[in-house]
């Protein structure tokens, strides 16, 4: 414990949840505006039913890369409503939301106080929205931001589209085809996830896991494995380590590769576009080689992973990997000297170093951005704590930036990934786990492909989830998005939006 009253421990570490000492609201939001202004960032914030009172027990985690180290603070709220944190500290400005909806505690101060994704209060009688009673949770409380003036004009999308993505709702302040102002409006799916998993784990619950955000399935399972390895002191085999870090990577080199072909769709230059929609393919059917599912389900699992890797298959992936990875170089090469396509990939959406640490981003749109963070480095778990994987990152914060740090980490990862099979361990793939330590609170991070993984365990005195708190690098970024259209064409709109490819689904747990 140390002086903030900040318990600090490691990524994947479980301790008793008494070493998280109460703290004053006030020395609670102190802690925390101090923390990120020293560098620090929240990674979680999110509330608690308490026991005993009915009040609401907040929890702030801190990540600290400059020690490796998570904190967690807690305060519990003694009223519905408390000074926000948001105007000195607006990496929490979506939580403190968040918080609003799921407990009817209001934020007071909050800049935009409106709802995150639409649902009633997990508190009945609890609600933080002026609504008459019985009203429907959207009504009343969806105002759009609106610039007033002379040939000012809104262009609202959404959130039915066109194409087969989920819902979400863009809401522009136009002049001509200047846009001054992108309000997003997601939540419209909300799946009521973080609810389903209070009581596990389950048989359920890893499934649930690996549909948090459909095409995370490999990072977000990890990072459950993680939490629950931790609460039962399972070790896992360094081989299977080993087969956890090659899917991870795997899931980056298909999800990257094929952004770099959407933005090439994006901006009509149809080589990249066409060659890198088939090697997209060519990645998702190596994780299919691996456990027979393209998207990675069923791997990952506690203990350690469900498939293995025999000789013949190993010398199969290297083979693949290293023809796959030549044929993206040729892509994204025909990309890179373009001169059309980088007309309009440089300078457009950009996102200041300044304003992306305000927003909290994470993940390859922060490191485009010129942020050094990669929980991989900064936060090692498994295979990363015995292997060093560099981080890539650019400066300029625009389309450019976000492909091309793209096309570094592919080659990164599929350096990683021959390195790995090529002494490859012996050894089993996976280890029993036992029940859960009563009373325990665990962090576990992961390095997704789009950014920093967050999954909060709490266990009640039965080792049984009391609450399950799983924070998606969407959650994060979605407002970096907003910001990059400001003072951009409208028609930039679905190059800056592919830039970022950001979850839906991951956002409306």
């Amino acid at each position: 414990m140390n002086s903030q009253g900040f318990a600090d421990f490691r990524t994947g570490q479980a301790i008793p949840r008494g070493q998280v000492s109460q703290m004053p609201f006030a020395d609670f939001r102190g802690s925390i505006v101090d923390a990120v202004a020293g560098g620090q960032r929240v990674a979680a914030l999110f509330g608690d039913v308490a026991d005993s009172t009915g009040n609401i027990d907040l929890y702030a985690v801190l990540a600290d890369s400059s020690r490796a180290l998570v904190r967690v603070g807690k305060t519990t709220l003694d009223s519905d409503r408390f000074p926000s944190l948001t105007p000195d500290c607006p990496p929490v400005h979506l939580f403190e939301r968040e918080l609003a909806e799921q407990y009817g505690v209001r934020p007071d101060g909050h800049p935009w106080f409106k709802p995150v994704r639409f649902h009633s209060s997990y508190r009945p009688g609890h609600d933080a929205w002026d609504r008459k009673p019985g009203e429907h949770p959207v009504i009343g409380v969806t105002d759009f931001y609106r610039v007033e003036g002379e040939e000012i004009h809104e262009v609202a999308v959404g959130p039915i589209h066109a194409g087969v993505i989920e819902p979400g709702h863009f809401r522009f302040q136009c002049h001509g085809e200047q846009v001054f102002h992108l309000e997003i409006s997601l939540g419209y799916q909300h799946r009521g996830a973080e609810r389903t998993l209070k009581g596990g784990p389950n048989k359920r619950t890893i499934h649930l896991m690996e549909q948090v955000a459909g095409d995370t399935s490999i990072g977000h399972a990890i990072a459950y494995s993680q939490a629950v390895e931790a609460l039962a002191d399972a070790q896992v085999p360094i081989r299977a380590q080993v087969l956890r870090g090659v899917a991870l990577e795997l899931e980056r080199l298909a999800n990257h590769t094929g952004d770099l072909g959407a933005l090439a769709t994006d901006v009509g230059f149809l080589p990249t576009a066409s060659f890198c929609g088939r090697l997209r393919g060519d990645f998702l059917n190596l994780t299919a080689l691996l456990c027979g599912s393209r998207f990675g389900r069923d791997m990952v699992r506690p203990g350690g992973v469900r498939f293995d890797l025999d000789g013949a298959r190993k010398e199969q992936y290297l083979e693949r990997i290293e023809a796959a990875v030549r044929d993206v170089a040729n892509a994204a090469n025909l990309l890179w000297n373009s001169a059309s396509v980088q007309a309009r990939f440089e300078g457009t959406g950009a996102v200041s170093r300044d304003t992306c640490l305000a927003l909290g981003m994470v993940g390859p749109a922060a490191r485009a951005c010129g942020v050094d963070c990669d929980v991989r480095r900064d936060f090692p778990t498994g295979i990363f704590q015995f292997t060093l994987l560099p981080v890539s990152s650019w400066t300029t914060g625009d389309v450019f930036a976000r492909a091309y740090v793209r096309w570094l980490e592919i080659q990164r990862s599929v350096a990683f990934i021959i390195d790995q099979l090529q002494a490859f361990p012996d050894g089993p793939i996976r280890a029993d786990v036992g029940p859960l330590k009563p009373d325990h609170l665990v962090v576990s991070l992961a390095e997704g492909w789009r950014g920093e993984i967050c999954h909060v365990a709490l266990t009640d005195g039965h080792g049984q989830f009391s609450r399950y708190k799983i924070v998606d690098p969407s959650f994060h970024n979605w407002m970096g998005l907003a910001m990059a259209l400001r003072d951009q064409q409208i028609s930039d709109f679905p190059l800056c939006n592919k830039s970022f490819n950001l979850s839906y689904c991951g956002h409306d747990l």
